[in-house]
Protein backbone atom coordinates (compact mmCIF):
# COMPACT_ATOMS: atom_id res chain seq x y z
CA UNK A 1 0.00 0.00 0.00
CA UNK A 2 1.32 3.45 -0.95
CA UNK A 3 2.17 6.00 1.73
CA UNK A 4 -0.23 8.46 0.11
CA UNK A 5 -3.06 5.92 0.42
CA UNK A 6 -2.20 5.25 4.09
CA UNK A 7 -2.27 8.98 4.80
CA UNK A 8 -5.65 9.23 3.07
CA UNK A 9 -7.06 6.39 5.21
CA UNK A 10 -5.77 7.97 8.42
CA UNK A 11 -7.18 11.35 7.43
CA UNK A 12 -10.58 9.90 6.56
CA UNK A 13 -10.78 7.90 9.81
CA UNK A 14 -9.98 11.00 11.90
CA UNK A 15 -12.50 13.09 9.92
CA UNK A 16 -15.16 10.45 10.54
CA UNK A 17 -14.49 10.51 14.30
CA UNK A 18 -14.78 14.30 14.36
CA UNK A 19 -17.82 14.35 12.06
CA UNK A 20 -19.80 11.77 14.06
CA UNK A 21 -19.39 13.43 17.45
CA UNK A 22 -22.17 11.70 19.38
CA UNK A 23 -21.46 8.31 17.84
CA UNK A 24 -17.80 8.71 18.68
CA UNK A 25 -18.70 9.63 22.26
CA UNK A 26 -21.00 6.59 22.55
CA UNK A 27 -18.35 4.21 21.19
CA UNK A 28 -15.56 5.61 23.37
CA UNK A 29 -17.86 5.53 26.41
CA UNK A 30 -18.73 1.87 25.77
CA UNK A 31 -15.06 0.94 25.64
CA UNK A 32 -14.20 3.16 28.63
CA UNK A 33 -16.84 1.72 30.94
CA UNK A 34 -16.05 -1.84 29.92
CA UNK A 35 -12.28 -1.50 30.26
CA UNK A 36 -12.69 0.29 33.58
CA UNK A 37 -14.60 -2.72 34.91
CA UNK A 38 -12.17 -5.13 33.26
CA UNK A 39 -9.22 -3.25 34.78
CA UNK A 40 -10.70 -3.31 38.29
CA UNK A 41 -11.66 -7.00 38.05
CA UNK A 42 -8.27 -7.88 36.57
CA UNK A 43 -6.32 -6.06 39.31
CA UNK A 44 -8.42 -7.71 42.04
CA UNK A 45 -8.20 -11.15 40.40
CA UNK A 46 -4.42 -10.97 39.90
CA UNK A 47 -3.84 -9.91 43.52
CA UNK A 48 -6.15 -12.63 44.85
CA UNK A 49 -4.34 -15.10 42.62
CA UNK A 50 -0.97 -13.88 43.93
CA UNK A 51 -2.08 -14.18 47.58
CA UNK A 52 -3.61 -17.60 46.93
CA UNK A 53 -0.44 -18.74 45.18
CA UNK A 54 1.76 -17.65 48.09
CA UNK A 55 -0.55 -19.48 50.52
CA UNK A 56 -0.56 -22.57 48.32
CA UNK A 57 3.24 -22.55 48.21
CA UNK A 58 3.28 -22.63 52.02
CA UNK A 59 1.24 -25.82 52.07
CA UNK A 60 3.43 -28.70 53.21
CA UNK A 61 3.12 -32.31 54.30
CA UNK A 62 4.51 -33.18 57.73
CA UNK A 63 5.44 -36.85 57.96
CA UNK A 64 5.86 -37.93 61.58
CA UNK A 65 8.40 -40.74 61.69
CA UNK A 66 7.65 -43.79 63.82
CA UNK A 67 9.51 -43.68 67.15
CA UNK A 68 10.68 -47.23 66.53
CA UNK A 69 12.49 -46.26 63.30
CA UNK A 70 16.30 -46.15 63.42
CA UNK A 71 18.55 -44.04 61.15
CA UNK A 72 18.51 -46.61 58.36
CA UNK A 73 14.73 -46.88 58.50
CA UNK A 74 14.46 -43.08 58.30
CA UNK A 75 16.73 -42.98 55.24
CA UNK A 76 14.68 -45.72 53.60
CA UNK A 77 11.46 -43.79 54.24
CA UNK A 78 13.03 -40.61 52.87
CA UNK A 79 14.17 -42.40 49.72
CA UNK A 80 10.64 -43.73 49.13
CA UNK A 81 9.16 -40.24 49.55
CA UNK A 82 11.70 -38.71 47.16
CA UNK A 83 10.80 -41.29 44.53
CA UNK A 84 7.21 -39.99 44.34
CA UNK A 85 7.05 -38.00 41.04
CA UNK A 86 5.03 -35.12 42.56
CA UNK A 87 7.53 -34.46 45.37
CA UNK A 88 9.74 -31.38 45.06
CA UNK A 89 11.71 -31.29 48.34
CA UNK A 90 12.07 -33.37 51.50
CA UNK A 91 13.58 -31.78 54.61
CA UNK A 92 14.36 -33.46 57.92
CA UNK A 93 13.37 -31.84 61.22
CA UNK A 94 14.57 -33.54 64.40
CA UNK A 95 12.31 -33.91 67.42
CA UNK A 96 14.55 -31.39 69.21
CA UNK A 97 13.81 -28.80 66.51
CA UNK A 98 10.10 -29.64 66.70
CA UNK A 99 10.05 -29.05 70.45
CA UNK A 100 12.03 -25.82 70.06
CA UNK A 101 9.50 -24.63 67.45
CA UNK A 102 6.59 -25.31 69.80
CA UNK A 103 8.26 -23.44 72.66
CA UNK A 104 9.03 -20.40 70.47
CA UNK A 105 5.55 -20.30 68.89
CA UNK A 106 3.80 -20.29 72.28
CA UNK A 107 5.90 -17.49 73.79
CA UNK A 108 5.68 -17.35 77.58
CA UNK A 109 3.28 -20.29 77.69
CA UNK A 110 5.88 -22.36 75.89
CA UNK A 111 8.20 -22.23 78.88
CA UNK A 112 6.24 -25.11 80.40
CA UNK A 113 7.28 -27.39 77.51
CA UNK A 114 10.97 -27.02 78.43
CA UNK A 115 10.33 -29.81 80.93
CA UNK A 116 10.26 -32.22 77.96
CA UNK A 117 13.76 -31.32 76.76
CA UNK A 118 15.29 -34.18 78.75
CA UNK A 119 12.66 -36.74 77.71
CA UNK A 120 11.32 -35.56 74.36
CA UNK A 121 8.09 -37.41 73.39
CA UNK A 122 7.85 -35.88 69.89
CA UNK A 123 8.60 -37.57 66.56
CA UNK A 124 11.26 -36.70 64.06
CA UNK A 125 9.56 -35.19 61.00
CA UNK A 126 10.05 -35.09 57.25
CA UNK A 127 8.69 -31.83 55.77
CA UNK A 128 7.57 -32.53 52.21
CA UNK A 129 6.65 -30.02 49.51
CA UNK A 130 5.15 -30.93 46.16
CA UNK A 131 5.98 -29.44 42.76
CA UNK A 132 2.33 -28.48 42.33
CA UNK A 133 0.46 -27.63 45.59
CA UNK A 134 -2.70 -29.23 44.17
CA UNK A 135 -0.94 -32.62 44.41
CA UNK A 136 -0.55 -32.28 48.19
CA UNK A 137 -3.54 -34.48 49.10
CA UNK A 138 -2.65 -37.22 46.60
CA UNK A 139 0.98 -37.28 47.74
CA UNK A 140 -0.01 -37.40 51.43
CA UNK A 141 -2.22 -40.41 50.75
CA UNK A 142 0.71 -42.24 49.11
CA UNK A 143 3.06 -41.48 52.02
CA UNK A 144 0.52 -42.70 54.57
CA UNK A 145 0.96 -46.24 53.18
CA UNK A 146 4.72 -46.26 53.72
CA UNK A 147 6.27 -48.17 56.61
CA UNK A 148 7.48 -45.99 59.52
CA UNK A 149 5.21 -43.10 58.50
CA UNK A 150 3.42 -42.89 61.86
CA UNK A 151 1.26 -39.88 61.02
CA UNK A 152 0.86 -37.63 57.97
CA UNK A 153 -0.51 -34.10 58.38
CA UNK A 154 -1.17 -31.48 55.71
CA UNK A 155 -4.09 -29.44 57.03
CA UNK A 156 -6.65 -31.93 55.82
CA UNK A 157 -10.01 -30.28 55.17
CA UNK A 158 -8.69 -26.72 55.13
CA UNK A 159 -6.31 -27.33 52.22
CA UNK A 160 -9.11 -28.76 50.06
CA UNK A 161 -11.27 -25.72 50.81
CA UNK A 162 -8.39 -23.39 49.91
CA UNK A 163 -7.73 -25.04 46.54
CA UNK A 164 -11.47 -25.16 45.78
CA UNK A 165 -11.88 -21.45 46.59
CA UNK A 166 -8.92 -20.34 44.49
CA UNK A 167 -10.06 -22.44 41.52
CA UNK A 168 -13.61 -21.05 41.68
CA UNK A 169 -12.40 -17.44 42.07
CA UNK A 170 -10.09 -17.78 39.06
CA UNK A 171 -12.82 -19.26 36.86
CA UNK A 172 -15.36 -16.63 37.94
CA UNK A 173 -12.87 -13.83 37.27
CA UNK A 174 -12.06 -15.14 33.79
CA UNK A 175 -15.77 -15.54 32.99
CA UNK A 176 -16.56 -11.98 34.13
CA UNK A 177 -13.73 -10.46 32.11
CA UNK A 178 -14.69 -12.47 29.00
CA UNK A 179 -18.32 -11.36 29.40
CA UNK A 180 -17.34 -7.71 29.75
CA UNK A 181 -15.11 -7.85 26.66
CA UNK A 182 -17.89 -9.50 24.63
CA UNK A 183 -20.28 -6.77 25.76
CA UNK A 184 -17.82 -4.05 24.72
CA UNK A 185 -17.34 -5.61 21.28
CA UNK A 186 -21.12 -5.87 20.87
CA UNK A 187 -21.71 -2.24 21.90
CA UNK A 188 -18.97 -0.72 19.77
CA UNK A 189 -19.95 -2.96 16.84
CA UNK A 190 -23.54 -1.69 16.96
CA UNK A 191 -22.45 1.90 17.47
CA UNK A 192 -20.11 1.83 14.48
CA UNK A 193 -22.75 0.00 12.47
CA UNK A 194 -25.08 3.00 12.90
CA UNK A 195 -22.42 5.32 11.49
CA UNK A 196 -21.84 2.94 8.60
CA UNK A 197 -25.57 2.77 7.82
CA UNK A 198 -25.58 6.56 7.63
CA UNK A 199 -22.69 6.37 5.13
CA UNK A 200 -24.08 3.44 3.16
CA UNK A 201 -24.59 5.58 0.05
CA UNK A 202 -20.99 6.75 0.26
CA UNK A 203 -19.82 3.11 0.38
CA UNK A 204 -22.04 2.18 -2.59
CA UNK A 205 -20.62 5.06 -4.67
CA UNK A 206 -17.07 4.01 -3.81
CA UNK A 207 -17.84 0.47 -4.93
CA UNK A 208 -19.40 1.71 -8.20
CA UNK A 209 -16.24 3.63 -9.10
CA UNK A 210 -14.17 0.49 -8.54
CA UNK A 211 -12.91 0.82 -4.96
CA UNK A 212 -11.86 -2.51 -3.50
CA UNK A 213 -13.24 -3.87 -0.24
CA UNK A 214 -9.84 -3.38 1.40
CA UNK A 215 -9.75 0.29 0.31
CA UNK A 216 -13.20 0.88 1.81
CA UNK A 217 -12.50 -1.15 4.95
CA UNK A 218 -9.24 0.56 6.02
CA UNK A 219 -10.73 3.89 7.23
CA UNK A 220 -13.25 1.97 9.34
CA UNK A 221 -10.49 -0.29 10.62
CA UNK A 222 -8.47 2.75 11.71
CA UNK A 223 -11.57 4.45 13.11
CA UNK A 224 -12.22 1.46 15.35
CA UNK A 225 -8.55 1.47 16.39
CA UNK A 226 -8.67 5.15 17.43
CA UNK A 227 -11.97 4.64 19.28
CA UNK A 228 -10.53 1.69 21.19
CA UNK A 229 -7.34 3.53 22.12
CA UNK A 230 -9.27 6.64 23.22
CA UNK A 231 -11.60 4.46 25.29
CA UNK A 232 -8.66 2.82 27.09
CA UNK A 233 -6.96 6.06 28.24
CA UNK A 234 -9.33 6.94 31.08
CA UNK A 235 -9.39 3.38 32.53
CA UNK A 236 -5.58 3.30 32.48
CA UNK A 237 -5.33 6.58 34.40
CA UNK A 238 -8.19 5.74 36.80
CA UNK A 239 -7.09 2.18 37.63
CA UNK A 240 -3.42 3.19 37.89
CA UNK A 241 -4.13 6.11 40.25
CA UNK A 242 -6.51 4.07 42.41
CA UNK A 243 -4.03 1.19 42.69
CA UNK A 244 -1.16 3.54 43.56
CA UNK A 245 -2.97 4.91 46.62
CA UNK A 246 -4.50 1.53 47.52
CA UNK A 247 -1.06 -0.12 47.48
CA UNK A 248 0.45 2.60 49.70
CA UNK A 249 -2.42 2.26 52.17
CA UNK A 250 -2.90 -1.52 52.28
CA UNK A 251 0.57 -3.02 51.94
CA UNK A 252 1.97 -1.83 55.32
CA UNK A 253 -1.14 -3.22 57.06
CA UNK A 254 -1.11 -6.52 55.18
CA UNK A 255 2.63 -6.99 55.77
CA UNK A 256 1.89 -7.60 59.46
CA UNK A 257 -0.13 -10.65 58.38
CA UNK A 258 2.57 -11.83 55.93
CA UNK A 259 0.34 -11.01 52.96
CA UNK A 260 1.89 -9.19 50.02
CA UNK A 261 0.02 -7.65 47.10
CA UNK A 262 1.63 -7.02 43.72
CA UNK A 263 3.96 -4.01 43.60
CA UNK A 264 2.79 -0.97 41.62
CA UNK A 265 5.82 -1.21 39.35
CA UNK A 266 5.90 -3.23 37.10
CA UNK A 267 2.37 -4.59 37.70
CA UNK A 268 0.41 -1.44 36.76
CA UNK A 269 2.54 -0.80 33.68
CA UNK A 270 1.70 -4.33 32.54
CA UNK A 271 -2.00 -3.73 33.25
CA UNK A 272 -1.87 -0.41 31.36
CA UNK A 273 -0.32 -2.08 28.33
CA UNK A 274 -2.92 -4.85 28.48
CA UNK A 275 -5.83 -2.36 28.67
CA UNK A 276 -4.40 -0.38 25.75
CA UNK A 277 -4.09 -3.52 23.61
CA UNK A 278 -7.57 -4.69 24.68
CA UNK A 279 -9.06 -1.32 23.76
CA UNK A 280 -7.41 -1.36 20.34
CA UNK A 281 -8.52 -4.94 19.63
CA UNK A 282 -12.10 -4.28 20.79
CA UNK A 283 -12.32 -1.23 18.54
CA UNK A 284 -10.82 -2.96 15.51
CA UNK A 285 -12.87 -6.13 15.92
CA UNK A 286 -16.12 -4.22 16.46
CA UNK A 287 -15.45 -2.07 13.42
CA UNK A 288 -14.60 -5.00 11.15
CA UNK A 289 -17.68 -6.95 12.25
CA UNK A 290 -19.86 -3.92 11.45
CA UNK A 291 -18.50 -3.12 8.02
CA UNK A 292 -18.32 -6.71 6.82
CA UNK A 293 -22.01 -7.07 5.90
CA UNK A 294 -21.95 -3.92 3.76
CA UNK A 295 -19.04 -5.21 1.71
CA UNK A 296 -20.60 -8.51 0.68
CA UNK A 297 -21.17 -8.78 -3.04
Amino acid sequence: MKIRTIRRHIRESLKSIARNGWMTFASVSAVTVTLLLVGVFFVIMMNLNNVAKSIEEDVEIRVHIDLAANKEDQQLLRAKIEQIPEVKTVKFSSKENELKGIIESLGEEGEAFKLFEQDNPLNDVFIVKTKNPVDTMKTAQKIEKFEYAAKVKYGQGEVEKLFSFTEVSRNVGIALIAGLLFTAIFLISNTIKITIVARRREIEIMRLVGATNAFIRWPFFLEGLWLGILGSLLPIVAVGTAYYYTYDYLQPKLADHFIKILEFNPFMFQVSGLLLVMGALIGVWGSLMSVRKFLKV
